[in-house]
């Protein structure tokens, strides 16, 4: 089995990963109630509860498989991610892996939702998977999450190729920007989402994003500045009568400028797709996943989307990138060090 950890922000966590099986057990400590009060993530605060919270859960784990006597390898997330918060996480799994004597991996956490939406295809049949593989590739993949937008190709060889990021916010951050300005609390997309639902997706125009019809990099920032635009307009009683539509349009907004880049990428003649992929936290948002599912029906591919529960911060991404992912090799403990930077 392998043995993951997670700690990049605000979430610790750790699984369990048979890959002859599937995903054996998952644990997870969560700090949104913590970070709420502050509006965003406090990196020493989040450190401390990682510190706290790591030991308990790794007693959980070891309930599930005694002295970790089955694991044969150790995963840790070792970037991108908050310094402090990756630095307890790959401390920690040097030290089992020192402990276990056995392999210990670094995973790039992007690398983990790239191959997430792949997670219950394994699930399904473990001893079908290289097939289904094969099947399924090459895939074009949407990470959408706080820190990071991008669309990547990840072909047979499993080998990834980004072909477009955010030359600002990514759509996470714009979505928890909006929220703030709209006087919500955090996380601020799920409080959007929750509002959308009871508004009306035209009452307010806001900006799609930049470049024409098949430009596929993507920009939020643009979005932000017309929502903090159209409020400087309104009197606080207005904004709050009109909170349901103000969320629906410019939740809308973001969902277009996904889609239509999606879509894009889908269009070229070089990109070959044999199915579509979400993932990362703002995949776990239904009408994101419903146009999306749309668009991939249009193309006549299958949508992959990760499960809800592993479209945020999880170790069993991060597992299950350390076993499929072959471009991901061990390293020596005295050589593993945390790459913040974007590296898929």
């Amino acid at each position: 089995m392998i043995l993951a950890l997670e700690s990049s922000c605000d979430e610790t966590a750790i699984a369990l990963f048979d890959p002859a099986r599937e995903i054996r057990g998952e644990w997870i400590r969560s700090q949104i109630a913590l970070h709420e009060g502050y509006g965003g993530v406090v990196p020493d605060l989040a450190t401390r509860e990682h510190l706290q919270a790591l030991q308990p859960l790794l007693r959980e784990a070891l309930a599930m498989d005694p002295g970790f006597a089955g694991v044969t390898r150790i995963a840790v997330t070792h970037g991108p991610g908050l310094a402090g918060c990756l630095a307890i996480g790959v401390a920690s799994a040097k030290a089992l892996a020192y402990a276990l004597q056995v392999p210990l991996v670094g995973v790039n956490h992007l690398r983990g939702h790239a191959f997430s939406p792949f997670i219950p295809v394994h699930a399904e049949d473990p001893a079908a998977f290289e097939r289904r593989w094969e099947e399924l590739t090459p895939h074009l993949g949407l990470i959408v999450s706080g820190g990071n937008t991008l669309l990547f190709q990840l072909g047979r060889d499993r080998r990834i190729t980004v072909l477009s990021t955010t030359r600002d916010d990514a759509a996470g951050e714009a979505l928890d920007k909006g929220a703030k300005l709209l006087g919500l609390g955090y996380p601020g997309g799920p409080l959007i989402e929750a509002l959308a639902r009871q508004g009306d997706v035209r009452a307010f125009e806001f900006p799609r994003g930049m470049g024409g019809r098949d430009e596929l990099d993507f920009s939020f920032s643009g979005l932000k500045t017309s929502l903090r635009y159209r409020l400087e307009k309104m009197t606080a009683d207005d904004v709050v009568a009109r909170r349901a539509d103000l969320c629906a349009s410019y939740q809308q907004a973001v969902i277009d400028a996904l889609v239509r880049k999606t879509a894009a990428a889908m269009r070229r003649e070089e990109v070959e797709v044999r199915s579509l992929g979400l993932s990362g936290g703002v995949a776990n948002n239904r009408t994101l996943r419903t146009a999306l599912a749309e668009t991939a029906s249009r193309q006549r591919v299958p949508l992959l989307a990760a499960l809800p529960k592993h479209t945020g911060d999880n170790a069993g991404m991060i597992a299950f990138a350390a076993w499929c992912d072959p471009h991901v090799a061990p390293s020596a403990l005295n050589e593993l060090r945390i790459a913040p930077g974007l590296t898929l």
